[in-house]
């Protein structure tokens, strides 16, 4: 299981985790060892809340395909079982990411001084602008 938060968890069996071969500088050893890690993620079919699979699929995530496979390359370490570790805790921080439901904005109207303000201070711009006239 992987847990989300405290009320969430997600089935490891719903995560698809395959082993590849890292990709930049490593000398033979990028070559002969498959430490990177591909995680293919389908939103649509997992067990998440339908609120959270709307929220998910809304994100504009580079990571988030059309189809809403959320695919993940991890291959910061050295060691397959750290990179698989970083590819589950950044899908976790992706779908904690959506957990959170952003506040609804109230319009609001400005006060009649804060209009007052507004009008003083470009009536005061105005007359210095108004001074860098020609001199007579």
């Amino acid at each position: 299981m992987l847990h989300i938060t405290r009320s969430l968890t997600l089935p490891e069996d719903e995560i698809e985790l395959s082993a590849i071969r890292a990709q930049g500088a490593g000398g033979q050893n990028v070559n002969k060892v498959s430490s990177a890690i591909h995680l293919r993620f389908d939103i649509r079919g997992s067990s998440l809340p339908e609120e959270l699979k709307a929220r998910l699929l809304e994100q504009r995530d580079r990571r988030i395909s059309r189809d809403g496979v959320v695919i993940i390359k991890a291959q910061r370490h050295r060691t397959q079982e750290k990179n698989r570790a970083d590819a589950l805790e950044r899908l976790a921080a992706l779908i904690r990411d959506a957990t959170h439901v952003p506040t609804k904005r109230r319009p609001t109207r400005p006060t009649r001084a804060s209009k007052q303000r507004r009008m003083d201070s470009k009536t005061r711009r105005g007359h210095i602008k108004a001074l860098r006239g020609k001199v007579d």
